[in-house]
């Protein structure tokens, strides 16, 4: 499932396309994806500018005129593509123009201008919904959602004081998304091996006696804003689904030091450990034995 850097990857490589843009004409292939199309889909869209496209946790949220959200959900396998748009720099070429539909692409957006937006979902899992401005941050998928873990409202103090009372594996505990939006099985066992932190650690080691930040506290945050921060310049991860909206992977795969690398030895200078992996509320967990404490 598509992780904040792939959907952020797609956030940014949309903007130039969608930010300002009016719909000329929404196309709704299929009725559903994981749950129905809004009612009357096409026509709600039709002549919408989009003002601004955002992101919450894995979730983008394009603000339509008129006071209305399009929110968007990858799911497991769906992703964004381009068609008709200069790519920036390098006027008359185009982002993948294809002749025929993919008989995954579900929901076209065509745009003022001649360039389209097509959602493709193999699996529809995904979701497309439209909601009221006003009630965005209490709709059922946003409501209980925890700070973004590049906002500055996530730090140590506050991982220390959600995580003071759990009892949990930390790997567990970071997986959940009212503790942090946007976290990941891979992005968590990555930062984890950054700060040295073994996932089995219980998460309330975490503060100290007082609910304040230790360090290893401190050590955890710099992991996950440096590993997220990587992961975004390199377009993501591409295991299986995700491709950037121009339709090339991401590259931050061959930048994993201990996702997937089951049996290497550890990269961390000296250590002689090698990864292993574990399964953790029934998700894959990769990490050193030796370095991660």
């Amino acid at each position: 499932m598509p992780e904040l850097p792939e959907v952020e990857t797609v956030r940014r490589g949309l903007m130039p396309v969608l930010q300002g843009a009016v719909i000329e004409r929404a196309e709704a292939r299929r009725p559903d994806l994981r749950w129905p199309l809004p009612e009357n889909f096409a026509d709600r869209l039709a002549g919408r500018r989009i003002e601004a496209l955002n992101r919450r946790a894995k979730y983008l949220l394009a603000d339509l005129d008129g006071g209305e959200v399009l929110i968007v959900h990858l799911g497991m396998s769906g992703s964004m593509r381009i068609e008709g748009a200069p790519v920036k720099g390098r006027p008359g070429l185009f982002h993948y123009p294809r002749g025929e539909a993919g008989r995954h692409d579900h929901v076209v957006l065509h745009l003022a201008g001649g360039a389209s937006v097509t959602f493709n979902d193999p699996r529809r899992f995904g979701a497309i919904l439209i909601v009221p401005y006003d009630r965005l941050d209490s709709h059922p998928l946003l409501r209980d959602l925890g700070p973004e873990p590049l906002g500055n409202s996530f730090n140590a103090a506050y991982l220390a004081a959600a995580l003071a009372r759990r009892r949990t594996s930390l790997k567990a505990a970071l997986l959940d998304q009212k503790l942090v939006a946007g976290l990941g099985n891979i992005y968590v066992s990555e930062a984890l091996f950054r700060a040295r932190l073994s996932p089995r650690r219980l998460a309330y080691t975490l503060a100290d006696g007082n609910g304040g930040p230790t360090a290893r506290a401190e050590r955890l945050v710099v992991a996950i804003r440096e590993v997220l921060r990587e992961a975004i310049q390199a377009g993501g991860s591409s295991l299986r689904d995700h491709r950037q909206v121009d339709g090339e992977l991401g590259y931050f795969q061959h930048a994993f030091r201990v996702y997937d690398r089951e049996g290497e030895p550890c990269s961390t200078p000296r250590c002689t450990g090698r990864i292993q992996r574990i399964l953790q509320a029934g998700r894959a967990t990769f990490y050193c034995p030796v370095c991660q404490r």
